[in-house]
């Protein structure tokens, strides 16, 4: 079994790149669907957030709006947040990889948005890229509802610059060209990670 970390910085083409993945036999694991499911009615998160954010819970699930405002209000409630949710999102991943491990999968990938920012690039075997052009980034998040200039660049200021991911990716995809183009590099990649995958 070969382990992939997956990431890229906000408007690159992450999801896209993960569906194609998956579309070419590899098991799939996002930490963005992870939390929606803790923060979903009845979920570990909505429960365990409950006790410390009342105000943000509708219905028994988290409402991701009021967990907004309270942060900004209060910034430090952000590492209380953390503190609560991200060891149920490690432990959702590791209950997926032992299912691929029973099942034996031949490659698994992680989709995760903040791989190096919470410097998990060592707990895979590789890690996968995914890259653009900064106006061709700048564009695609700009034209999401909601989107401002102002919130583009401050989720951007959060992030491991492009450059830097780069320079640590094992595997690089661009997703400059059309879906084909792209979808030609992820078969490239998956035929060498199966290559590996197999050696082991």
């Amino acid at each position: 079994m070969v382990i992939v970390g997956l990431t890229g910085s906000i408007g690159m083409g992450k999801s896209t790149v993960a569906a194609m993945f998956a579309d070419e036999g590899a098991a799939t694991w996002s930490a963005d669907d992870a939390v929606h499911r803790l923060y979903a009615a009845g979920g570990d998160g909505a429960k365990a957030l409950e006790a410390e954010f009342p105000e943000a819970i509708a219905g028994a699930a988290v409402d991701r709006g009021k967990l907004s405002a309270a942060v900004l209000k209060n910034p430090e409630k952000l590492t209380r947040i953390e503190n609560i949710i991200h060891p149920l999102v490690a432990a959702d991943r590791a209950a997926f990889l032992e299912g691929c491990r029973m099942r034996r999968v031949d490659v698994v990938v992680f989709d995760i948005p903040l791989l190096f920012e919470n410097e998990y690039e060592n707990q895979f075997d590789a890690v996968v890229v995914v890259t653009s052009e900064p106006e061709r980034q700048r564009m695609r998040v700009l034209s999401r509802p909601g989107m401002t200039l102002e919130k583009f660049e401050t989720l951007l200021a959060k992030q491991t610059p492009d450059s830097q991911k780069r320079s640590q990716a094992d595997y690089l995809i661009t997703t400059d060209g059309s879906m084909d183009e792209t979808r030609e590099q992820v078969v490239k990649i998956m035929v060498l990670l199966r290559s590996a995958a197999h050696t082991q």
